[in-house]
């Protein structure tokens, strides 16, 4: 049975928190070049103070989203470090059981508590919620970094984002083996672990540490602005995933810069940046957002290339590096 209307609530306690298909294989980016996406029932929650609701956030939600990772993370833990099989996908990237199963598992959850909510997730496209609703839509990637996964490298995340007409107002980035899950609420502080956390300022590009997950996403029109940034900050370096998105908002590094994405490897990652402190764009300076209409996924309208700062100067320097011609 669907769940009783929620109320919006400025703040919720850490006991109420306790309370509480259309496939995107590949698709033409605006450069023409082609992307991929990268790859790369449930306990209470594990971090029940995370779960603060901002007054745009019903506390209904962000106790959901939390019970969606733990679902997911009950699941990917079980298969993590074991003999898999691999599938590759239309795009070439691997998928396995986890992905799928961890996937079904979210899925079911949202359409029992919230059917009128859309849901779009990495392995299983896009469904509308009843009616052809979309005003709420959560958007979730089970194993951001299959890769990661598939090797055995714990820096891989479960993310879920929620989206209120387009917007991400709700994000989290968990990381089960670690231990360790992130969450960004609009209007709110981020927290690690339920604590507070916030960007650093760095403010001057040639001192940045820079993360991407692989040079080899910087594929036609986009190489070339993404070498011009990694020649331009202290140190560059690759191979977080969604992982580096988190060490970001905990302030222990500058800049995220990336591109070949889709929704679900980023949405859940803005509030959780911006609320430490950070600018969080695509390379054009607009911000983050998908409407998730059956129309955009039919036409791939879609951001793909972003970038992630812990502070303004940065951000701007970046995306000014990334502009010249």
């Amino acid at each position: 049975a669907r769940r009783p209307a929620p109320r919006l609530a400025a703040s919720m306690s850490c006991a109420a928190a306790r309370l509480g298909a259309v496939s995107f294989a590949s698709a033409r980016s605006r450069n023409g070049g082609l992307r991929r996406g990268r790859k790369n029932l449930t306990a209470p929650s594990k971090f029940p103070c995370a779960a603060m609701a901002a007054a745009t956030v019903p506390a209904e939600y962000v106790s959901l989203a939390n019970e969606l990772v733990d679902a997911a993370g009950a699941i990917t833990t079980r298969y993590f470090r074991t003999k898999l099989e691999i599938d590759d996908k239309n795009d070439a990237s691997p998928v396995t059981i986890a992905d799928r199963d961890a996937e079904s598992a979210m899925r079911a959850l949202v359409k029992r508590n919230f059917p009128d909510h859309a849901i779009f997730g990495e392995e299983m496209g896009v469904e509308l919620g009843a009616g052809g609703a979309q005003e709420w839509c959560w958007v979730f990637d089970p194993i951001d970094g299959t890769k990661s996964f598939i090797t055995g490298k714990p820096l891989w995340g479960t993310l879920v984002s929620l989206l209120h007409h387009g917007k991400p107002v709700l994000g989290i980035l968990d990381q089960p083996v670690l231990k360790e899950r992130w969450v960004g609420i609009d209007g709110e502080r981020t927290t690690l672990n339920g604590a507070p956390i916030a960007t650093r300022p760095c403010e001057n590009l040639k001192d940045a540490y820079m993360y991407a997950t692989t040079p080899l996403m910087f594929e036609g029109a986009n190489e070339a602005p993404y070498q011009r940034v990694a020649a331009s900050v202290k140190v560059p370096m690759y191979g977080c995933d969604c992982y580096a998105y988190g060490l970001l908002a905990a302030g222990f590094c500058d800049l995220v810069v990336e591109a070949d994405l889709k929704p679900y490897d980023y949405m859940a990652l803005v509030p959780i940046v911006i609320g430490a402190g950070g600018a969080f764009t695509d390379w054009d300076g607009h911000d983050l957002v998908w409407q998730g209409s059956v129309d955009a996924i039919k036409n791939n309208e879609y951001q793909g290339e972003v970038c992630a700062a812990g502070d303004a100067e940065t951000h701007k320097q970046a995306l000014v590096v990334l502009k010249q011609k």
